[in-house]
């Protein structure tokens, strides 16, 4: 076996180990297919024993594929430590700062706090990654994470700013037609609006929604953003975050007795950011601008 192992051909193997074939590794990775080809099988030969085995459906890992993974995902967070670590070098507030976001939060909340930090600090290239799915900051899928459950992993920063309610809420036009629901239960008989997939999220809330399910829903949209567009159309009754709805006099609250879900919100970055004059000023931000929402219900 070679004495070392270029870091090219262990980042490459782990985009096809998560892929599952050369194509996907290839579009993950920015490179070419012959070239994953090529660092899987110089990665193999360097090993002396195969690493993935062709079937119907992609690329299958090998027992020793397995085994390898845990230590070629140390070095994956080690090489993204030490980037950090040159970049928190970098003197006075300027640099890229990459924050991830749910859809809602991201164009409803974040948009003018990144106006305002490039009127303030124009030194600072911003960059916002809005999804639904957790982007792992160990791995600096992103500088800055807001999250609606509490951070799990150790090298993090995390300050909690508070709880975002949901309610549910409907324009005052659909209900002087169709009527306010007294219960949970009158729900049914109204045009609802709601998810298409059924997420851990959505299960680990399921009870709150007081038998409420997929199949209740008129209207199936994953998009938190296109579910309140449906809301602020009148198309039905809906799930909205009340700080939201607070700014929309279109909007009313219905059922605050029988359903509120509060959502922990946190920003996280990674520990070895603090130095970082741009991280901490995008931090700070963003904690500021998230109190003043949650503080808004």
């Amino acid at each position: 076996m070679a004495s070392t192992l270029p870091w090219e051909l262990l980042r490459t193997f782990l985009g096809v180990l998560r892929e599952g074939s050369l194509s996907g590794a290839a579009r993950t990775l920015g490179l070419t297919q012959p070239t994953v080809g090529r660092h899987v099988a110089a990665l193999e030969q360097a090993l002396g024993q195969p690493l993935f085995t062709r079937s119907s459906t992609g690329l299958l890992p090998t027992e020793a594929a397995r085994g390898l993974r845990g230590y070629a995902e140390q070095m994956e967070t080690a090489a993204a430590a030490l980037q950090r670590a040159a970049t928190a070098r970098d003197e006075g507030v300027h640099g890229t700062v990459r924050v991830t976001a749910s859809e809602v939060v991201g164009v409803e909340v974040l948009a003018p706090v990144f106006a305002d930090l490039r009127k303030r600090h124009p030194g600072v290239v911003l960059e916002l990654a809005l999804s639904n799915q957790l982007q792992d900051l160990l791995r600096r899928e992103a500088d800055i994470a807001v999250r609606m459950t509490a951070p799990e992993q150790g090298q993090l920063i995390a300050r909690r700013v508070g709880d975002i309610e949901l309610g549910f809420f409907a324009r005052p036009d659909y209900l002087d037609r169709q009527g306010r629901p007294a219960t949970l239960a009158e729900l049914r008989g109204h045009t609802l609006i709601g998810f298409d997939t059924v997420t851990p999220f959505i299960r680990a809330g399921a009870k709150r929604l007081g038998g409420i399910t997929r199949e209740t829903f008129s209207v199936r949209c994953d998009s938190d953003l296109a579910q309140l567009a449906l809301l602020r159309a009148g198309a039905g009754i809906g799930v909205c975050q009340v700080p939201l709805a607070a700014r929309e006099p279109a909007l009313e609250r219905l059922l605050a007795d029988q359903f509120s879900w509060p959502l922990q919100t946190w920003v996280a970055m990674h520990e070895d950011l603090r130095q970082n004059a741009a991280c901490r000023v995008v931090f700070d931000a963003l904690v500021e601008a998230l109190s003043r929402h949650v503080a808004a219900a």
